[in-house]
């Protein structure tokens, strides 16, 4: 094992996504301070203060500790967030918005107890992964465990309900399952009954099978539930080669629902054009590389896993967002990472990359060269 400092490319790779990320997000929230001044500098206080000064603050004190130590921790970890999900149910400090129930408030504060479960999970999965060993081929060590938690999880977010946060968690952990060695077979197994599962709750849940519905037919109801793709599409397609130029996009203002969350890569599309657009998308194909680099060079199990559920988690989970935007997939609803709003989200994703900055302190020796 070599010993260095940590993966100054992937960091720098992280750096200039936040950089696009909250210009690209100041410039989104235009539309909100065109109708309320007071929740524009509301929302603008908790991305800079509480997203992007707290969590690098909180990714520099993540970075500092061992990453073993989450694996000494993990089943503390994990229990801790699914009790802080439950608090959703809980009168008073859960509530909702917009008919789903996935926030807790703490006076002044809001957040998202899913994206704590999200991280919980990888790190208590990547554990137990690297705990079995050579056992994982076996179904009661490798799948089975998988399936008792993806249950537990599923019995918490379908009933608030929070159909994609189950999805990206699902995916994580089917990477993880393939990192750990269980054969290519079992994966697609796993997955197969993941999509017929999740087909049966769109035949059972009217909100999923009207998106999947307007994702067959974009056209069907442009007043109504096909009305945020058809903007969405209508200002990418405005942005053309390069872009109207920055903070010149025209359908955040009265048009995208959401232009500093849901629909913000479509105001990027608009503003930056098929060029910026690109590039950002070739940014996270970027930190995905890096990121699996130092899953792969990781000198233990439990580092090569929780490095690989995390860069999954992102990545699957920036993929979906574009997708949904430009009418590859229904939509989700998922955040973009690292620019979307959402202080509480980037505030836990650069956390997160705390414990992937930590492994990659750590790597295997090169080949031919002694272990130090």
């Amino acid at each position: 094992m070599s010993k260095k400092s940590f993966d100054k490319v992937f960091l720098g790779i992280v750096s200039v996504i936040l950089i696009v990320g909250i210009f690209s997000f100041v410039s989104a929230s235009l539309g909100v301070l065109a109708k309320s001044e007071a929740k524009f500098y509301g929302i603008l206080f908790n991305q800079v203060l509480l997203g992007l000064t707290g969590g690098s603050i909180a990714l520099f004190l993540v970075y500092k500790i061992d990453y073993r130590f989450w694996r000494k921790h993990a089943f503390y970890l994990f229990l801790g967030s699914i009790l802080l999900t439950l608090l959703v149910f809980v009168p008073k400090l859960g509530f909702s918005h917009g008919g789903a129930t996935r926030w807790v408030a703490l006076g002044p504060v809001t957040f998202q107890p899913v994206e704590f479960l999200k991280i919980g999970f990888v790190i208590y999965f990547a554990a137990w992964l690297s705990w079995t060993k050579g056992k994982v081929e076996d179904f009661k060590f490798g799948i089975l465990p998988l399936i008792i938690l993806l249950a537990i999880i599923a019995g918490l977010l379908f009933k608030q309900p929070d159909t994609k946060s189950f999805i990206l968690i699902m995916i994580a952990g089917l990477a993880m399952l393939l990192v750990s060695g269980v054969p290519w077979k079992y994966i697609f197994g796993m997955a197969a009954i993941g999509v017929v599962a999740l087909g049966g709750l769109v035949l059972t849940k009217p909100y999923l099978l009207d998106r999947v519905h307007t994702f067959l037919d974009p056209s069907r109801d442009p007043s109504g539930s096909s009305y945020q793709l058809q903007q969405s599409l209508i200002a990418i397609g405005s942005g053309q080669t390069f872009g109207r130029g920055f903070g010149q996009s025209i359908q955040k203002f009265s048009y995208l629902p959401e232009p500093q969350g849901d629909s913000i890569f479509a105001v990027i599309g608009e503003e930056f054009g098929f060029f910026g657009s690109t590039l950002l998308i070739l940014l996270y194909i970027a930190f995905m590389l890096r990121g699996m680099r130092i899953a792969n060079t990781a000198t233990d199990s439990f580092g090569r896993l929780v490095v690989t559920g995390l860069i999954t988690l992102f990545i699957a989970q920036s993929f979906l967002h574009i997708a949904s935007n430009i009418g590859l997939f229904p939509l989700t609803g998922v955040p973009l990472v690292f620019v979307s709003q959402g202080g509480t989200s980037l505030l836990v994703a650069l956390a997160s990359l705390g414990i992937i900055l930590n492994v990659s302190k750590r790597e295997k020796a090169p080949v031919g060269q002694s272990k130090k």
